[in-house]
């Protein structure tokens, strides 16, 4: 069973970022900067690949590397993560011990924990996805491929709405019937050392990107969406009533056909 990272980042001038990654498998970097190149060589005893192209969009870098992707599980790994040393054993491990899953969920080590923490292994649904990024996620490629699924080129870093490309692919994954688990396990840490390109806090504009990513994940549903969304997290974390931010998410939702 062979694993490869796919990692999304920018402005990388040299190759050092798989030693700080701690890359222990093939990689692919899809490094959005100035210039366009590939650069093909071996990292250690593992083939790496470095897309170098003047662009941006977060999941128009990762579609770069899905594209070229050549293993059986595939991770989408982020330049402020660190993969700890036996990765690859524990990935292997786990769809070994779950033969059905298309998609398995890890837990990511943060020193002031802000992400949801997986404590038992657990089937994932439509009704509870939304909690896992990719960065988390280990895919098998064949599965993904033949399904015809890719990232959202309208969001994420650098595109019209802020954030959301890792749920739309998720929820593409499991509407088209691939099997998601989750597991109490740790395969990285984040390093929490750069800022966000794209969140500056939970505004109007990101409410109304909330809107647009719901009513893109489902169109029956994203009302409703849109509700639960606003009646949990208004007051805490939006700091305002949550009729006010159901408003401007639904305002976001209308402007998508």
């Amino acid at each position: 069973m062979k694993i490869q990272v796919l990692v999304a980042t920018m402005n990388q001038l040299d190759h050092s970022l798989l030693e700080k990654m701690n890359i222990q498998s093939d990689v692919i970097v899809g490094n959005q900067c100035e210039f366009n190149s590939i650069e093909q060589f071996r990292y250690k005893d593992y083939s790496a690949v470095y897309l170098n192209f003047a662009e941006r969009g977060v999941g128009l870098n990762r579609n770069n590397a899905l594209m070229r992707a050549t293993a059986d599980i595939c991770l989408f790994g982020d330049d402020d993560m660190i993969y700890i040393n036996n990765y690859v054993d524990i990935i292997r491990k786990a769809f070994e011990n779950q033969p059905d899953a298309d998609i398995i969920a890890f837990n990511l080590i943060e020193k002031k924990p802000s992400r949801y923490i997986i404590k038992k292994q657990k089937r994932i649904h439509f009704y509870n996805f939304l909690t896992y990024g990719t960065a988390r996620i280990a895919v098998k490629l064949s599965k993904v491929r033949e399904n015809g699924i890719s990232f959202n080129l309208c969001f994420g870093g650098g595109t019209i709405h802020c954030h959301g490309e890792d749920n739309i692919f998720i929820a593409d994954c499991l509407k088209k019937g691939l099997k998601m688990y989750a597991v109490p396990i740790s395969i990285a840490e984040l390093t929490e050392e750069r800022e966000s390109t794209w969140n500056r806090g939970y505004n109007e504009a990101y409410l109304f990107d909330q809107g647009a990513l719901y009513k893109t994940i489902s169109k029956k549903f994203w009302k409703i969406l849109c509700l639960q969304d606003a009646i949990r997290h208004a007051s805490k974390e939006y700091n305002m009533g949550w009729k006010t931010a159901y408003l401007h998410m639904i305002e976001g939702g209308k402007g998508l056909i």
